[in-house]
């Protein structure tokens, strides 16, 4: 946590110093009187201005992420229950409930938005603590993962026995990365991306 000392005529001048200074609000600190001001003899000599130690108050960004996505999927009028979940250095936050396909979109992608704009509220305010944030619906994205999977495997056969490429159609940087891990070990198959996003796309070949 960062916490500065800070001096002024009054407790509130210095409090006010602090909260310039480390460029936050008075909602984000907590301060603790080192030094009570006093007005000295007849009020000008010997007098003492207060001295503080700010604290700034560590944020909860999950907390943060979940109001966020709570507020949107109420005004989505979607009924949900959020599980966190931790996965490594990411915070998984899965949503269960009826009928949510609304929140995945085709091929994810209005998850992968709600996803990134969850991301940019979590992680808004300054600070070395900042999150990775995954949002998941009924884990689907480990079904997707499946289905990628199954879907490299099975074009890097045609792949081999037709001895031609192919292109996939446009992923994420996330799903694509999931068939380049999938056909990494195989010796005879050379993956790689190309274009532009949000069109880029994997490509699979033989190797030269």
């Amino acid at each position: 946590m960062t916490s500065i000392e800070t001096t002024g005529k009054t407790v509130e001048e210095a409090l006010k110093a602090a909260l310039q200074q480390l460029g936050v609000g008075p909602e984000r600190v907590v301060y603790e009187v080192l030094e009570a001001p006093s007005k000295g003899l007849f009020g000008l000599i010997g007098s003492k201005p207060a001295k503080i130690r700010v604290t700034v108050k560590p944020l909860d960004r999950v907390a943060i992420a979940k109001e966020f996505l709570q507020k949107v999927l109420t005004h989505m009028k979607v009924n949900v229950t959020i599980e966190k979940l931790t996965h490594g250095d990411s915070v998984i936050l899965n949503m269960r409930g009826d009928d949510l396909g609304i929140l995945i979109g085709k091929h994810g992608q209005t998850l992968d938005a709600l996803q990134y704009l969850t991301n940019l509220v979590a992680n808004k305010e300054p600070g070395d603590d900042r999150i990775r944030i995954i949002l998941d619906v009924e884990d689907y994205r480990q079904r997707r993962a499946a289905t990628l999977t199954s879907l490299a495997l099975r074009l890097a056969d045609k792949v081999k026995r037709r001895g031609e490429k192919v292109v996939l159609e446009p992923m994420s940087p996330h799903e694509r990365k999931i068939i380049h891990m999938a056909l990494q070990g195989d010796s005879r198959i050379h993956t790689y991306s190309e274009g532009e996003e949000p069109y880029r796309k994997v490509v699979i070949a033989l190797k030269k």
